[in-house]
């Protein structure tokens, strides 16, 4: 395996059904990371087959669980591997750059950080359209409220964090709204983050499967019941 690939770094990909994509989204993640763990979360297609034909880790739920399930799956089987260092979460449907993930773990690794998330508002968001900036601003806005931890984009799928960081996350809010939960473990745990400004881009396909706003509604009543409940 070519020693340009990195070897202490795990990308944690949650997949549901993005057979379409998929094959050629692994294949270009191939060219940077030598782990790679495919949570493949109950899709209904052929998902997991093409994952498994691309020669990387695949791990199955029986039942779709929500991408915060998958992740924390992902997390806790890569943690097996002792040489597991550091741990990427990515999506699989292409709006990631892996050239940029490949950027925040080097920028992790020189500023001795536990956490690197990807802001797209520090860096660009590709034919986004008004409504999902104006929910992610307000998700953005409510987590900086609840937990004091000074980010610009709380769910941006795109995040490079250390083993300690992973062993101690443990995600509970299965759905969406688990990209907040990581931000309310951030603050309470006092971990060194930094934001990095990524590129998302929002393509015809991946906008047909995006998240209808009634679920982003439902994740900002998750959060907000789940803080005043603590």
């Amino acid at each position: 395996m070519s020693k340009t690939l990195n070897q202490d770094a795990f990308l944690i990909v949650p997949l549901y059904n993005e057979a379409a994509v998929v094959e050629d989204v692994l294949k270009n993640m191939k060219t940077k990371f030598a782990n790679i763990v495919c949570v493949d979360d109950g899709s209904k297609d052929d998902s997991a087959a093409i994952a498994t034909g691309c020669g990387v880790m695949v791990v199955r739920h029986p039942i779709n669980m929500g991408q915060g399930a998958a992740i924390q799956t992902g997390i806790e089987y890569a943690l097996q591997y002792d040489d597991a260092k550091y741990f990427v979460t990515i999506d699989s449907d292409g709006q990631h750059s892996i050239e940029e993930a490949q950027e925040m773990l080097n920028y992790l690794k020189k500023n001795n950080l536990d956490i690197v998330l990807g802001s797209r508002f520090k860096g660009q968001a590709k034919n986004i359209s008004l409504t999902k900036k104006i929910f992610l601003w307000t998700a953005a806005k409510f987590t900086r409220l609840t937990t004091r931890v000074n980010i610009s984009d709380a769910h941006n799928g795109l995040r490079v964090f250390n083993r300690n960081f992973a062993e101690n996350l443990n995600i509970q809010l299965h759905d969406f709204s688990h990209a907040s939960e990581i931000i309310h473990r951030i603050g309470e745990g006092n971990y060194k983050y930094s934001e990095y400004p990524v590129t998302i881009t929002y393509t015809d396909y991946s906008k047909a499967k995006g998240q209808p706003m009634l679920n982003s509604v439902n994740i900002l009543f998750d959060l907000l019941f789940n803080r005043l409940s603590k």
